[in-house]
């Protein structure tokens, strides 16, 4: 890596990690010649000093002037606060269409989504069976390389609202899924369920929605949910989940578990 990609490379974990605001601080603080322990305390944001420290060693590897590092800093906080900005919300629905208001169906949403995902790809639901399309998806996704993480209820987690097989058991011909559940052992209350019910792809598309991933939630139902393109939405349901699961409230299913 050269010294230069060093400190782009810096300064694209700030501002992933802190936001527009902390880095244009920052980028002030540079620009005004600020002595390094003076710009390292500058902004009072948790993982804020160690982000300026990158940066800072990486300006000073690539050999930037202070007027140059601030420059290209203010640069990159304005394309990232478009970016954010730049967020496309869409309604989609399970069940009967009607032709006067045209709305996206569950189904091919869904697929698409799972087909959109390079790298990382989260599922929460409450209830699943068998959906060939969404399993065909799966299977292509951990074909090409995709992380796939689903989050499930249990019977025992559900009691007696769901019966038949484990909703697991739903994904058991996709090889590579990662099974996750939260188990009842560690739920405050012993009617709490596990009732969410989303998709996350690389950590930029989320779909919410009320639809199980089961045929009748997929598409008899009326069933209605929110397809989120860009902003933070997406990244942050994708962290709170991760969140979930490093600090155990989650737990892994094991395989027929």
């Amino acid at each position: 890596m050269t010294s230069y990609a060093a400190f782009e490379e810096a300064a694209a974990s700030a501002v992933e990690a802190l936001g527009a605001g902390p880095l244009r601080v920052l980028a002030d603080r540079i620009g005004a010649g600020w002595p390094d322990h003076a710009a390292l305390g500058s902004v009072a944001v948790a993982g804020f000093a160690d982000a300026a420290r990158a940066v800072l060693a990486g300006q000073r590897a690539a050999k930037l002037t202070g007027a140059e590092a601030a420059a290209y800093l203010r640069g990159l906080a304005a394309g990232h606060t478009r970016q954010a900005s730049a967020v496309r919300v869409e309604s989609v629905w399970s069940g009967p269409s009607t032709h006067a208001v045209p709305v996206r169906a569950t189904a091919p949403v869904l697929v698409d989504l799972i087909g959109e995902a390079t790298g990382e790809l989260l599922l929460m639901t409450y209830s699943a069976k068998p959906y060939p399309p969404v399993l065909a998806a799966l299977t292509a996704a951990v074909g090409r390389g995709v992380s796939v993480t689903v989050v499930v209820e249990t019977l025992a987690g559900a009691g007696s609202a769901l019966g038949g097989a484990e909703p697991a058991a739903a994904f058991a011909t996709v090889p590579g899924v990662q099974l996750w559940h939260w188990p009842v052992a560690r739920r405050a209350d012993d009617h709490a369920k596990m009732h969410a019910k989303i998709a996350v792809a690389d950590r930029r598309l989320l779909l919410v929605s009320s639809a199980n991933l089961t045929a009748s939630g997929i598409d008899r139902n009326i069933e209605a949910g929110l397809l989120v393109r860009g902003g933070s939405a997406p990244r942050r349901a994708a962290e709170h989940i991760a969140e979930l699961t490093a600090g155990a409230v989650l737990a892994r299913l094991r395989p027929g578990g």
